[in-house]
């Protein structure tokens, strides 16, 4: 497995960081080498990492063994921005790269983008490091303090699985097993801790490797065919059949048999504003735009469903109870999920225990897949479904015209006009976005949100999706809310380094808005001054340059922007600096508020920000 180092190539950008030729030096093989053998034996393009003396034997294994190729190295300026490119690549591919923390102390820094990960259902192998579990072999107070008898404690609750080998052979087959773990349904991180004196130590020659082809992950499982026909016949004779559908592939395929669904049962389709794009926000079978909790759209069509198909939807309990005003829900409820393998005590993730008539243990590709299969033999449907529903009526953008100040949707409209039909993916959204503002006509078109619902990991997964979209023909853009982007913007830092194109809108209102709401609605219930509800949240005197900020890391920034007139042509020299493979960051000033079935719906709910 052994490559020889390659010198930088003529005209290869320098931040790809080729090593120079080993031209002498000891030849032997550490312990380190072998996990890195296994890395490239996987096949893993990347592994996103913040620099720590803890895996410095790996560090120099993937430099120097390696040549920094397959995997490559992504340098980031913290732990949670590398775990979050993590991923955000996995978000459009489908696949898991690697990330890497520093000991004890970088694992606390990435714990919030581990959950996230964990939330979000994605594949992520994460990989640590502990100073010399071998007392003897520690360094004087440092190696101490980055030394935890159990490190994989930190993060267990919300991951997968974690290990902490004791020899080179056992940690080839925790980052195998792992590997299998993270890809196999329901998908999630896994942790796995490499002893700094095992990775440095020497070994009298390299382990062979094991074959990774027989360690791959099972195929996603299939509802039972008994249980699919019997789905299959609920809808078939349901008169108001309703899908919901969740956490969905983003693989074309996929995209085509749902809408093949749909459109064979004439059932109405609900989508999630926190999930990835499952359905063409165009077609007259979406029930409405979609939205963080059922708004006053969808919430009518859920009462009035006779059967509902929930494809492993997020929060099946409260959306019913939130349909059904906290009476018992009268439609036949059937959910494909294999969601609960991965529930636990500690994290409550896993939401409310729904009223379920009929379950399919499968993920929601194959149950789709199963369901068409039995539909065909039961014929055409009896009776049209929904009679005298019309079609939702779209929902205008305001024009983006004159002077004045700017809301959110002139942003929205404003960036639909700028991107004028062309391939574009919204990596991620604010809180203040609405589903109906960008058009969903591939599953690539939206990515919907981070899973966790924290603060700061925007900028991070924007990089990371924008990364696996590289080449591709899309445009990469994201509308991050200005915390957001606050906590996370080293992130652009890497994708400025590594050439990784990207688009950042920050919907800036100065303020953590979503609080305002929530000390407004206290305020009124306690008969207290609303009028005070900005203290400790306005990010104001003094304003703080997001773009100067962005100019900080190598990118291009542009703004603020504080009027309407200014709009346009700020978003369209973003895209130029996009189309010339630069990272772009435009500062848009917007008014405080959400429309109507934003997220910002979530200001409703105590203990969300």
């Amino acid at each position: 497995m052994t490559a020889a180092p390659k010198a930088p190539r003529r005209n290869e950008p320098e931040s790809v960081e080729r090593p120079l030729p080993d031209e002498g030096g000891d030849k032997g093989v550490w312990g380190s080498d072998a996990v890195a053998d296994l890395l490239r034996a996987l096949d893993i393009p990347y592994v996103a990492l913040n620099p720590g003396a803890s895996y410095r034997g790996l560090h120099d294994s993937l430099v120097n063994r390696l040549g920094n190729e397959r995997p490559q190295m992504l340098l980031s300026l913290h732990e949670e921005s590398a775990v979050a490119i993590a991923h955000g690549w996995a978000k459009v591919s489908g696949n898991p790269m690697a990330a890497i923390v520093h000991s004890n102390v970088g694992l606390m820094h990435a714990t919030m983008a581990v959950f996230n990960a964990w939330c979000d259902r994605v594949p992520l192998l994460l990989l640590g490091a502990t100073g010399p579990v071998d007392a003897a072999k520690r360094r004087p107070w440092i190696d101490w303090i980055h030394t935890s008898r159990d490190q994989g404690a930190l993060v267990r609750p919300y991951v997968k699985w974690d290990d902490q080998p004791a020899s080179v052979a056992a940690a080839q087959e925790s980052i195998l097993r792992a590997w299998k773990i993270i890809q196999t349904a329901p998908r999630g991180p896994a942790y796995v801790c490499l002893d700094a004196g095992l990775q440095e130590s020497k070994l009298e020659a390299a382990p062979p490797l094991p074959d990774v082809t027989r360690f791959r992950p099972p195929a996603d499982a299939a509802p039972d065919a008994t249980l699919a026909a019997l789905a299959a016949k609920h809808l078939h004779e349901a008169h108001r059949p309703v899908i919901l559908m969740g956490r969905v592939s983003r693989g074309e395929p996929g995209w085509a048999e749902r809408v093949k669904l749909a459109e064979t049962l004439g059932a109405v389709v609900l989508t999630d504003l926190k999930q990835a794009a499952a359905f063409p926000s165009d077609h007259p079978l979406l029930g409405a735009a979609p939205t963080t909790l059922p708004g006053v759209e969808a919430a009518p069509l859920l009462r009035a469903a006779d059967c509902v198909l929930a494809l492993d939807w997020t929060d099946l309990a409260g959306t019913l109870k939130a349909a059904w005003r906290g009476e018992a829900v009268k439609s036949f409820v059937i959910h494909a999920t294999l969601d609960g393998h991965l529930h636990n005590g500690w994290s409550m993730d896993h939401q409310g225990l729904a009223p379920v008539d009929l379950a399919l243990e499968s993920s929601p590709e194959p149950a789709v897949e199963a369901i068409l299969a039995a539909l065909r033999d039961l014929g055409p449907r009896k009776h049209p479904a929904w009679p005298g529903r019309k079609p939702a009526e779209p929902r205008a953008l305001p024009a983006v015209e004159g002077q004045g100040a700017i809301s959110v949707p002139h942003l929205a409209a404003a960036l639909r006009a700028a991107v004028k039909g062309r391939p574009s993916s919204l990596l991620r959204h604010s809180l203040s976005w609405a589903g109906h503002f960008w058009p969903i006509r591939h599953p690539l078109d939206f990515l919907g949100g981070d899973g966790g619902g924290g603060i700061g990991s925007g900028p991070g997964t924007s990089v990371g999706s924008a990364l696996a979209l590289r080449g591709g023909g899309r445009l990469p853009v994201a509308v991050l809310g200005d915390g957001d982007f606050l906590m996370g913007v080293t992130a652009l830092w890497t994708a400025v380094h590594y050439r990784i194109p990207l688009l950042i809108l920050v919907a800036n209102n100065r303020s953590f808005y979503n609080d305002e709401v929530h000390q407004e609605r206290v305020a009124k219930e306690r008969n207290r001054p609303v009028a005070n509800k900005w203290i400790g949240q306005h990010i104001t005197h003094p304003d703080i340059d997001l773009a100067a900020m962005a100019k900080a890391q190598g990118a291009q920034g542009f703004g603020p922007v504080r009027d309407l007139a200014e709009l346009p042509d700020a978003i369209r020299q973003g895209i130029a600096a996009v189309d010339a493979g630069l990272v772009a960051v435009v500062d848009v000033r917007v008014e405080p508020g959400y429309d109507s079935g934003t997220s910002g719906a979530l200001s409703r709910a105590p203990g969300t920000r």
